[in-house]
């Protein structure tokens, strides 16, 4: 299989992504999002102006971790619902028969569309996380100690479960796979969120739900590493991570994890591709 179709159909998926309505949502979304933080950051500022430097920075880190959370929440959505059309709607309307009729085999529609896809997603990470960024440096004066990081994972839990959308669009309406794909997500975050009220308590048993939800979708772990690079590094000592489980990390992510956030990519799409040769178009 040769470069030179994928990215073409890769060119051409970004083409048709600018061109959604759901697009328009989710800037729509994003630019609320990014007002109502400005306002927000600068009514700390405003409301609390005597805070020492310390204690505006552990502010700042705690609130930014829950504004990115709304990010990544805007960028699951809007991915989600843009990876099921991508691919079950062609196959619905009868375009990807007239596309496959070509010399083009599935395999590189499916990874040129992953990658058109991946590219549109990443990038809308990247611009709306540093204008974030940005805000909070204007507002409050706080810059996180690994800003790079923290969009480079919240662009891979874009990419996760982009590919997840991907896979469960060879085997469903472009409807229900948005839906199955969301609902995935949220379930893995309340998963970690009850893994995390586990480990406050002491319950062990409890505490494995967000660890093995973690391993079955990396969404949330991966956002737990983006929490991480954005937090200040004085909040694990000034509070602890039982105190504020949604908006401080303990830790950042391991290799070994990173590594199993890829193989799970490769292993979905692998998935995906098998699905797509056996779907009758």
């Amino acid at each position: 299989m040769t470069a030179r179709p994928v990215l073409t159909i890769a060119a051409l998926t970004l083409r048709e992504t600018s061109r959604r309505r759901v697009l328009r949502v989710l800037l729509a979304l994003t630019v609320t999002l990014l007002a109502l933080s400005a306002w927000g950051f600068s009514r700390i500022d405003a409301e609390f102006g005597g805070l020492t430097t310390g204690e505006a920075r552990l502010v700042a880190s705690m609130v930014l971790n829950l504004v990115m959370f709304g990010l990544s929440l805007i960028a699951a959505l809007g991915t989600a619902f843009l990876a099921g059309p991508t691919l079950a709607g062609e196959i619905e309307s009868g375009i990807a028969l007239a596309v496959l009729a070509r010399p083009i085999r599935r395999s590189a529609v499916l990874l040129g569309k992953w990658l058109g896809l991946v590219t549109f997603g990443s990038g809308f990470v990247a611009m709306a996380g540093l204008a974030q960024l940005l805000i909070v440096r204007t507002t409050l004066g706080y810059w996180p100690p690994q800003p790079a990081a923290g969009l480079a994972l919240l662009a891979a839990q874009t990419t996760v479960l982009l590919t997840l959308g991907l896979l469960l669009s060879t085997a469903m309406s472009p409807m229900a796979s948005g839906i199955a794909a969301v609902g995935l997500f949220g379930a893995t975050w309340i998963a970690g969120v009850v893994g995390g009220v586990g480990r406050v308590l002491g319950n062990d048993g409890v505490a494995h739900v967000g660890t093995v939800s973690r391993m079955l979708l990396p969404t949330d772990g991966l956002w737990r590493g983006a929490m991480y690079a954005f937090q200040d590094p004085t909040a694990l000592t000034q509070f602890g991570p039982d105190i504020f489980p949604l908006l401080v990390s303990e830790s950042a992510l391991t290799p070994a994890y990173l590594g199993w956030a890829g193989l799970w990519v490769a292993l979905i799409l692998g998935l995906a591709g098998v699905s797509f040769l056996r779907r009758d178009l």
